[in-house]
């Protein structure tokens, strides 16, 4: 049977269709498939629980102080924000979902929990419970302690079994200090595999973006990008109006391409990724902008291209790309580490990569992963 029909089916029942044209028999391998299933009660849990942290964190981003900073063992700064929006984040999705509960999560309330702390504890709670009144659905008042055990609901390992959900609550915490991009970053897994993701981009322009102007003239930012598993990628403003469907670039032509990577060096070999757009041709420089914020501008076509190669040692952490791979991949894209091979989400709370990440569409990918591939080698051999 034709599937142009398919056409003009609303995308919900399409993801039904599709979901059932991919039910697993009885004798096949449960491991290997997705359980056929929809999951818009879980998106739209998890677009109000990111949409929520976004407006918390835009609160704190405009009286940002120095003493909002924590250190981290990886030596990256923490924001009050930062708490705020995972215990936001927990406490919404642990109320829609209080069964089956399970966070793969960036931060824990260790140094939260020492001496001199409490002051940071209570701005946190504040934060918190004000976003909960200006919300509306709970009526609930949470304790420091609650908001401590709220932000510590994210100690999961994840894993191939059960649903885990996956989240970074500030993804870009250095463009946030800047006043820059980031990103919170919602993903979930079922049996490894991530069937949903959503990206808040509160300081994302509306409009297309370049590496000239990463900033919009008329104020208007803030970016909600979500995608469910066979159901596509789609836009709108944190206001939650006027939602579009969005598609990867069709650049087909490497020279006419641009692409993105990471502002901060230490996070992408810059010399690598200039190499490999030099191998391709392209005429354009990089757009070096901060966080997940870069799937979702390839998602829409911002850029066709989006290289990811860490120094060595570096492991990449499932919350740093599980919203922004289905972002891309329901959009058109393809999402695969240096080798190319696809992401693996299940194996706990890293992933085991081939050098890094490299994003692009289709008709790209084949000279993209010819270009690494050579560039990769040309380094080895120059140390």
């Amino acid at each position: 049977m034709s599937l142009n029909w398919l056409r003009f089916v609303t995308p919900s029942i399409k993801r039904s269709l599709f979901h059932l044209n991919y039910l697993p028999s009885s004798s096949s391998s449960s491991s290997s498939v997705v359980v056929a299933m929809s999951y818009d009660k879980e998106l739209a849990a998890a677009k109000k629980a990111a949409s929520l942290a976004a407006r918390l964190c835009q609160k704190v981003q405009k009286v940002l102080l120095q003493s909002d900073v924590q250190s981290k063992n990886d030596r990256s700064p923490v924001t009050v924000a930062d708490y705020g929006s995972q215990a936001l984040v927990s406490f919404v999705l642990h109320q829609e979902f209080p069964g089956e509960f399970s966070l793969v999560a960036e931060e824990d309330s260790k140094d939260l929990r020492k001496d001199g702390a409490q002051e940071i504890v209570e701005r946190i709670a504040k934060l918190v419970n004000d976003s909960l009144t200006s919300d509306g659905s709970y009526s609930v008042t949470l304790s420091t302690e609650d908001v401590l055990k709220a932000i510590d609901c994210g100690k999961s390992e994840g894993g191939s079994q059960g649903r885990h959900w996956v989240l970074d609550p500030i993804d870009g915490t250095k463009g946030f200090l800047r006043g820059d991009q980031y990103a919170i970053a919602l993903a979930l897994l079922d049996r490894g595999k991530v069937v949903l993701g959503v990206l808040a981009c509160p300081n994302l322009p509306l409009t297309f973006i370049s590496g000239a102007d990463r900033h919009c003239p008329n104020n208007e930012v803030g970016c909600l990008f979500f995608a469910e598993v066979g159901g596509g990628t789609y836009m709108q403003p944190l206001d939650g109006s006027s939602t579009v469907k969005v598609q990867v670039s069709a650049v087909e032509n490497p020279e006419e391409a641009s692409f993105f990577e990471s502002y901060e060096a230490a996070h992408s070999m810059h010399d690598l990724s200039s190499l490999i757009a030099q191998k391709l041709g392209v005429k354009a420089p990089p757009v070096r902008i901060d966080s997940q914020a870069k799937y979702g501008a390839l998602s829409r076509g911002d850029g066709a291209i989006y290289l990811r190669l860490p120094h060595k040692g570096y492991r990449e952490k499932i919350w740093d790309h599980a919203a922004g791979y289905i972002v891309v991949t329901e959009a058109g894209g393809v999402v695969t580490d240096a080798a190319g091979k696809p992401l693996d989400f299940s194996r706990g709370k890293y992933l085991d990569l081939d050098t890094g990440i490299i994003v692009t569409n289709q008709k790209l990918m084949p000279l993209l992963f010819k270009a690494v591939r050579e560039s990769l080698e040309e380094k080895a051999s120059s140390l």
